[in-house]
């Protein structure tokens, strides 16, 4: 008899609002590769990549399974696992080639699942991943910052899940001098209890905020942005995105010779599937948070696994207003 399991997913692109955008289905236990481990889920984390995958690919009557943060256990593992045992406790953002995370169990690559911190819960931990991992590629590998690395960092967006991390790690990790952009109250603080040594609003003339300019910008909103990146910008300076703007032109940027980077962190998983690299991360940054070095960016968390949470999280995170990470938990 198939063993089968609960999921939530989407048979139609429909707008969050619709009951039926999201739904509470019932699907067969999925069987792991030589390299996968199948995770008990305890909780996920709804990322911007879900709302995009939900509103723009449509699977036509056929359900597909968003997610990708997860935390859980160990159930199973395939014959050639050698990093994690059932019962592990680990933390992943998965891939974006395979079934989604909401779902009572799931498979993903031993490769790019790490240790889950300790001194987090299930749902604390399933809000870092996918943000953990853009934030650590944007900072370590696109821009090759170091601990030694100097100068003025700029953060769009940094009230955000990813900018909630990105902040941290900055902070932490670098001599950087590390300036967010936020504008309600709220989110101002959220950033400097992060780690920023200071907060501009991003609706202001960030020239004119800025008139020293700066030596990198992280941005998950470009469009339209080139021309002040060009003006704040120091020569040899550069930007990481993560977004994906139409009809970018990056011209503006070559008098200061200014380079221009992606991040995309399914990279890995998509062209290099035998990387560690992602494990290896996920394991650093569990350690920096047992020590109190890195904390949780979760802000909400929401009870209960069932499609009308998913929603709620959808909601929250297409309204573009909100601070850190929206988790849903328990099964």
């Amino acid at each position: 008899m198939t063993e089968m399991m609960r999921a939530v997913g989407y048979r139609r692109n429909l707008p969050i609002s619709d009951p039926e955008s999201l739904l509470d289905l019932t699907l067969p236990v999925p069987e792991p590769g030589p390299h996968d481990l199948l995770v008990r889920v305890a909780a996920v984390s709804v990322n911007p990549v879900d709302v995009k995958q939900r509103a723009g690919s449509d699977p036509h009557g056929k359900p597909e399974i968003l997610g990708w943060d997860a935390a859980g256990v160990v159930e199973r593992v395939g014959e050639a696992v050698t990093l994690f045992r059932p019962g592990d406790e680990i933390w992943y953002a998965g891939s974006i080639a395979r079934t989604g995370t909401n779902a009572e169990l799931h498979l993903v690559d031993e490769r790019i699942a790490g240790p889950k911190p300790a001194s987090l819960t299930f749902a604390e931990a399933a809000a870092l991943p996918l943000t953990a991992l853009t934030a650590w590629e944007a900072l370590f590998d696109r821009l090759r910052l170091t601990a030694d690395s100097t100068g003025t960092l700029l953060v769009l967006g940094a009230a955000g899940g990813v900018g909630s991390i990105l902040v941290q790690l900055a902070r932490q990790l670098t001599a950087l001098e590390v300036i967010g952009t936020a504008s309600r109250p709220a989110s101002r603080q959220w950033v400097l209890d992060r780690g920023a040594h200071r907060v501009v609003n991003h609706h202001d003339d960030l020239a004119a905020a800025l008139p020293d300019g700066v030596d990198y910008v992280f941005t998950p909103h470009s469009g339209g942005m080139i021309p002040v990146f060009a003006r704040i910008l120091r020569p040899f300076g550069a930007v990481v995105a993560i977004d994906e703007p139409r009809h970018l032109d990056l011209l503006p940027l070559k008098p200061k010779s200014i380079a221009w980077h992606w991040e995309l962190m399914f990279t890995r998983a998509l062209y290099d599937p035998s990387s560690t690299a992602q494990h290896d991360i996920l394991t650093r940054v569990a350690g920096l948070v047992d020590e109190g070095v890195l904390h949780t960016t979760m802000t909400t968390d929401l009870t209960g696994f069932t499609a009308a949470n998913l929603r709620r999280a959808h909601e929250i995170v297409e309204s573009g207003s909100a601070i850190g990470k929206t988790v849903v938990s328990g099964f």
